[in-house]
C-alpha cells in the first residue's frame, strides 16, 4: 500500500475508534443506561460527544482525501485541525469529570479508565494527519 494512502487510513480508523469508544458506555452500563451515561457525559466541562461529531467529520474528510475526491493537502490540513480539536475536547472532559460520577455507575471496572483511553485513541487522528502531511511533502 502506498504511504500516501496508509496515513489517512490510519486517521480514519482512529476516528472510528473514537466513535466506538464513545458508544461503549451505552453497552457496558448495566442499569439506567440512558440516565447514567447522560450523567457521565454531561458531568465534565465539555460534553465529549462534541468531539465525536468532529471525529465523524474528520473521518469523512480524510477518506475523501485518501480517495482524491478532495484535495489531499487540504484534507490533511483539515484532519490536523479537527484532530487536535477532538483531542482537546476529550482531554477537557477527561480532566474535569468528577471521579464520583464514574464510581457511581453500575458498570465494569474497565470504565474507570474509559475517558483516558478515549483521549489516547483520539491522538491517532492528528498524528496520522501530520504523518500524511509529511508524506505529501507539506511539512
Amino acid at each position: 500500500m502506498k504511504q500516501t494512502r496508509l496515513a489517512p487510513l490510519v486517521g480514519v480508523v482512529g476516528c472510528l475508534l473514537v466513535l466506538v469508544s464513545l458508544g461503549l458506555p451505552y453497552v457496558l452500563v448495566r442499569t439506567a443506561v440512558g440516565s447514567a451515561v447522560g450523567t457521565y457525559y454531561g458531568a465534565g466541562a465539555l460534553n465529549p460527544l462534541v468531539g465525536g461529531v468532529f471525529a465523524l467529520v474528520a473521518a469523512i474528510i480524510l477518506a475523501a482525501g485518501r480517495d482524491e475526491r478532495t484535495d489531499p493537502p487540504l484534507a490533511a490540513g483539515v484532519g490536523i485541525a479537527l484532530g487536535f480539536f477532538v483531542v482537546v475536547a476529550l482531554a477537557v472532559w477527561a480532566v474535569t469529570l468528577p471521579v464520583g460520577v464514574v464510581g457511581g455507575m453500575d458498570a465494569p471496572a474497565v470504565l474507570s479508565s474509559h475517558r483516558w483511553a478515549t483521549t489516547a485513541v483520539a491522538a491517532l487522528i492528528p498524528g496520522a494527519s501530520i504523518w500524511w502531511s509529511r508524506t505529501l511533502g507539506l511539512l
